[in-house]
């Protein structure tokens, strides 16, 4: 069958198609372009003629799915308003204000381990050279000390987290907490 066969046949079928799925003449015009395009290029492709019209749908619904990925409407969120935003930072600073003692009454490796890292900003393997361990070695410590950290804050303080898994609020569970 010939492109002009194909288009006889096809052609108002396939602009119906993709007009109930795009609601606009002009982007279904597009689009049926398109296809038409992808079908004259790759008719030798197609090795069952009986299933013609099978792959021409294929193409069709690709080609409004490739318009719908590149065409998505993107609504730009508000700012926060710069209360919340300041709520935000100065709950972070004070979290950061105990993370330090916290660190500081950790057992020896730990404690130097994230220092070094975590402060110090020391990757894990000038860590492990200057320790003179395996870096599988740093890498552990490091990762010991954060759990031991985290079990630290979470006995000191409760978190509220967004869906994102940031901090969006803490409140202390114990005034008395020996680190803050």
């Amino acid at each position: 069958m010939t492109i002009e066969q194909i288009w006889k046949l096809y052609h108002t079928k396939l602009h119906s198609f993709i007009l109930s799925r795009v609601s606009d003449s002009a982007v279904a015009d597009d689009i049926l372009q398109e296809v038409f395009l992808k079908i004259h290029l790759k008719i030798d492709s197609l090795q069952e003629t009986q299933k013609l019209q099978s792959w021409i749908y294929q193409i069709t619904r690709n080609a409004i799915i490739d318009y719908f990925r590149t065409h998505k409407k993107t609504e730009e969120l508000p700012e926060l308003p710069a209360s919340e935003t300041d709520d935000i930072e100065i709950a972070r600073q004070e979290i950061e204000a105990c993370l330090i003692p916290m660190i500081q009454h950790l057992p020896e490796p730990y404690c130097q381990a994230l220092m070094l890292s975590e402060i110090e900003g020391m990757t894990q393997k000038q860590l492990a050279e200057k320790q003179s361990i395996s870096i599988s070695g740093a890498k552990s410590r490091v990762q010991r000390g954060r759990a031991k950290i985290k079990q630290q804050l979470l006995e000191c303080c409760r978190f509220e987290f967004d869906h994102q898994g940031k901090m969006i609020d803490f409140e202390e569970k114990n005034i008395d907490c020996p680190q803050c």
